[in-house]
């Protein structure tokens, strides 16, 4: 089962999200991997049980803020593209 916080930081935009899986393979792809590496890092912070390396965590970390800038990238050129379209 998906995450409830399938667009937590994007809640706002999750119909623009929808549109955008469904017209564009690679950013299907990009949000798909962002919301893997989402899943498992909040898996790694809430495991008391094994002891993680912060260099393996911060590298999770930085990938993840990685895909949400480009995630911002490709929401923004939509919206963008959308409010042309619009005018």
């Amino acid at each position: 089962m998906k995450s409830q916080n399938k667009y937590r930081k994007f809640q706002l935009q999750h119909e623009n999200i929808e549109a955008l899986e469904k017209q564009n393979s690679r950013f299907r792809r990009i949000y798909s991997e962002y919301e893997n590496l989402y899943h498992d890092l909040q898996e790694l912070e809430t495991t008391k049980d094994k002891s993680i390396p912060d260099d393996f965590i911060n590298a999770i970390i930085l990938q993840t803020n990685y895909l949400e800038d480009e995630i911002e990238d490709w929401l923004l050129q939509y919206n963008q593209n959308r409010n042309e379209i619009n005018s």
